[in-house]
């Protein structure tokens, strides 16, 4: 090649860029100048900006709407370290504030950040780069992100180092990452418990309080215990809780205690090393309230444990309990509560706290403004009667029975809950449980039954079992309206309310009046469905449905078709025929408030009280014995059939005999008494009431003419007489089996006799008699036999249930 000439060099001159010196005061210029290809333009600039973002957060603002964060983004990963540092260290900077940090979750620049935390990064690269993805790492996303890119191991090496900014932003980013499970339950297998133990003992306050809330999250979980148990990471805090200089770290530390002694296996270990001791005596320490408090409560989590109870026991624990009863911050005697009621679960303990004087202390409380005091006193008061009635005694001397029976319409559930359980547990001791009932406290759980608590709805049940204790109590109960809410509990899915809701119908259903308003709100019925299901049905429930039945003879006649000898039937009790699916029964005043209809009547034995029925007879003429005889009419039925045809009365008055009383049955009870008990044997006795009945009921009537009896429609004229689809079964003269065998069984227990009633088909009906048979001379059979007595066809003939006589008696 040639030289070059003149005119090249003078070419080469013109085609030259001189350098140009540029100054700026604008931003956006210089944002601009970010996206520049030389290194001494981009680092002047991104030194410019960065001290401009310094200057405070406006400016940081402005450089967001100026676009910055996108070429600032590209420049971390610049070859030139100045460049990258001045870059990192802009973006730290403004990611503080909160409309960057927004804006940044939007950059893709999460991994070019990570790819910053290797070993051979600068000091300075590692605090802005970890302060960037500490502002970040509270948004979900971000933290995915983070774990997408394997993120947590450098961090966790970051812990190590020297500079604590690194370690501060470090700490910040892991407690964000830790609040996602799965980071949780792995960070212990990435080696960072020792780290985070060597950071309890920084310098810095703010590296020690992020460690100690970092350790109260992963302690929760099992595996993290385990190895913080390796790491001897409880004796550590020990030592920290015994270290004054660090009263500031105490609350934390505490809660990762808490979090220790909630796992058996590591509460027995800290057990066996003396860590339960020198809690004990921590709490004895002077410290602030909260701490107390905080303090307070690691006892009770660790008091879940029998074991740990036998240690807090020999400790005198209970002692130091009391006296921190009386201390002036209520929430250190709500927490001092809580341990009480978990270390009653200690039945020494609980007699210790009464032997120290606890349980009025405990009872005082009750009255205080505070609903978190007074909640966990009534707690502590539940756990202190149960099964124990020195304490329960106790409590009642303190006067405290009164105050939780108006804690019963407390708001708070739990103190309701543990109100009811409290009042329960002292009404097993029969002065308490008079004293209660005296207050209304029967009454007052009408409300609480109404509850939607479940622990309100079975501790409130489990009061109205223990105080419903007699009739008048039942009746107090049924009147406050306490029956329906009852009853509605049988509808509950929950095992525990369910179980004391049948027991509490159970005792409640000791009264009749109670009985028949239960089942007239379907409780019979929930009862019996909940007896078919396999999860559902208990002991409980199928006592709660005996009993139902037993003390409603009309309701268990009608579904179950049968009387047992025990079945005691008095006044009032009526046949309303055999049970049809999905037929609600009726009570008497119901069905006697019917009109007249062409259904089945109802058969209804009402004894008059005999003082009323000398009065009404001293005002009328009284028939001769041989008419009553002969006729089986009531003086008052003489009359009617006397009296001229009256226009029909759509009310029933006073004297008819559904009201007044059926006056011809108390004839019949009357000759019952005197002809069958004069006699001595006992065969004889059943065969001659069976002839009373007969003769009450038609005579005898061979079973070829059963036909002509014409029993209904000498019913359907009484029906017509009354007005009424309820008859008197003292007025029937014409009765088919159905009616001599309910005749018989009530005349039967009127006069103490033993007897069943059983229901057959079309009508049919027979009673059931025991009788001993003389095998010799003043010899009985070992074992009774059971007869079924004739009512209809031979009267008074006992047959022996397995005869023939006896399969055609009870059949057509």
């Amino acid at each position: 090649m040639g030289k070059k000439t003149g005119k090249d060099k003078e070419k080469e001159d013109k085609d030259a860029f001189e350098t140009l010196s540029l100054e700026s005061k604008a931003p956006g210029t210089v944002v601009l100048l970010l996206s520049s290809q030389e290194e001494d333009i981009l680092l002047k600039a991104s030194e410019a900006i960065q001290k401009f973002a310094e200057k405070g957060e406006e400016n940081k603002v402005m450089l967001l709407g100026l676009g910055v964060l996108g070429p600032l983004c590209k420049l971390i990963d610049h070859s030139n370290k100045l460049i990258k540092r001045n870059a990192l260290m802009t973006l730290g900077n403004m990611a503080t504030n909160g409309e960057v940090s927004e804006a940044l979750k939007k950059e893709d620049f999460i991994p070019s950040l990570l790819q910053k935390l290797t070993p051979e990064e600068d000091v300075f690269v590692h605090e802005f780069a970890t302060l960037c993805l500490a502002a970040v790492a509270m948004d979900f996303t971000c933290r995915v992100q983070i774990n997408a890119n394997d993120g947590m191991p450098p961090l966790i090496k970051l812990l190590s180092s020297p500079d604590p900014d690194v370690a501060k932003n470090s700490l910040e980013i892991i407690f964000n990452l830790v609040q996602d499970l799965e980071n949780l339950e792995v960070l212990h297998e990435l080696g960072a418990i020792p780290p985070l133990l060597e950071l309890l003992k920084s310098d810095f306050p703010v590296i020690q309080h992020l460690a100690l809330q970092i350790f109260q999250c992963v302690t929760t979980d099992l595996e993290t215990r385990k190895t913080f148990r390796e790491e001897l990471g409880f004796e550590r805090f020990l030592d920290l809780l015994d270290n004054m200089e660090f009263n500031d770290l105490h609350a934390e530390a505490l809660q990762t205690v808490s979090n220790c002694l909630g796992d058996i296996e590591t509460l027995q270990i800290i057990h066996l090393n003396g860590g339960l001791t020198r809690l004990a005596e921590f709490v004895l320490a002077p410290s602030s309230p909260e701490i107390q408090s905080i303090a307070i409560k690691c006892i009770t989590r660790a008091a879940q444990s029998s074991e740990s109870r036998e240690v807090f026991h020999e400790q005198m624990i209970e002692k130091v309990l009391v006296e921190l009863l009386s201390a002036a911050d209520d929430n250190v005697k709500a927490s001092a509560c809580q341990a009480i009621a978990a270390m009653s679960f200690h039945p020494c303990s609980k007699d210790r706290f009464r032997e120290l004087e606890g349980v009025p202390i405990v009872v005082q409380l009750l009255s205080s403004e505070s609903s978190v005091l007074k909640e966990a006193a009534t707690q502590a008061l539940s756990s202190l009667t149960h099964s124990n009635e020195a304490n329960a005694l106790a409590v009642y001397e303190a006067g405290g029975h009164e105050i939780l029976i108006q804690q019963l319409s407390e708001s708070s559930a739990s103190t309701v809950a543990s109100s009811a359980a409290t009042i329960s547990n002292m009404a097993e001791q029969e002065i308490i449980q008079s004293s209660i009932l005296t207050l209304g406290g029967v009454q007052a759980l009408v409300e609480p039954l109404k509850s939607t608590d479940t622990q309100v709805l079975m501790y409130t049940a489990l009061c109205v079992a223990q105080l419903a204790c007699d009739n008048e109590e039942r009746d107090k109960f049924h009147k406050a309206g306490g029956l329906e809410p009852l009853v509605n509990l049988l509808h509950s899915n929950d095992k525990e309310v369910l179980r004391h809701a049948c027991f509490a119908v159970n005792v409640c259903a000791g009264d009749t009046a109670c009985a028949v308003t239960m089942c007239r709100l379907g409780a019979l019925e929930i009862l019996q469905e909940i007896n078919q299901s396999a999860n559902r049905r208990s002991s409980f429930s199928e006592l709660a449905t005996t009993s139902l039945l037993n003390s409603n003879l009309p309701v268990k006649y009608n579904r179950l078709g049968r009387l047992t000898a025990n079945d005691i039937i008095t006044s009032n009790f009526f046949d309303a025929g055999q049970a049809c699916v999905g037929e609600p029964f009726l009570t008497l005043e119901e069905l006697i408030s019917q009109p007249l209809n062409q259904q089945r009547a109802i058969i209804v034995f009402n004894v008059p009280v005999e003082d009323t029925v000398e009065l009404a007879e001293d005002r009328k003429p009284s028939p001769t014995e041989s008419e009553i005889k002969k006729g089986r009419m009531t003086p008052k039925r003489k009359r009617e059939k006397d009296k001229p045809d009256e226009e029909p009365q759509d009310v029933l008055t006073e004297k008819s005999p559904i009201i007044f009383g059926d006056v011809s049955l108390l004839m019949l009870i009357k000759e019952a008494k005197d002809s069958v008990l004069s006699l001595t044997d006992e065969r004889e006795q059943y065969a001659a009431l069976a002839r009373l009945v007969s003769d009450a009921m038609g005579g005898a009537v061979p079973l070829e003419k059963l036909h002509e009896l014409d029993w209904v429609l000498h019913q359907s004229d009484l029906r017509f007489q009354l007005k009424s689809n309820v008859i008197p079964i003292g007025m029937i003269n014409k009765g088919t089996y159905c009616h001599r065998a309910l005749l018989f069984k009530c005349l039967a227990d009127t006069i103490e006799k033993s007897c069943t009633l059983v229901r057959g088909d079309y009508n049919r009906a027979w009673n059931e008699v025991l009788l001993f048979e003389e095998v010799h001379e003043n010899l009985r059979s070992p074992e009774p036999i059971c007869y079924i007595v004739d009512l209809m066809h031979q009267p008074g003939t006992l047959m022996p249930i397995d005869s023939p006589a006896a399969q055609q008696y009870q059949t057509i």
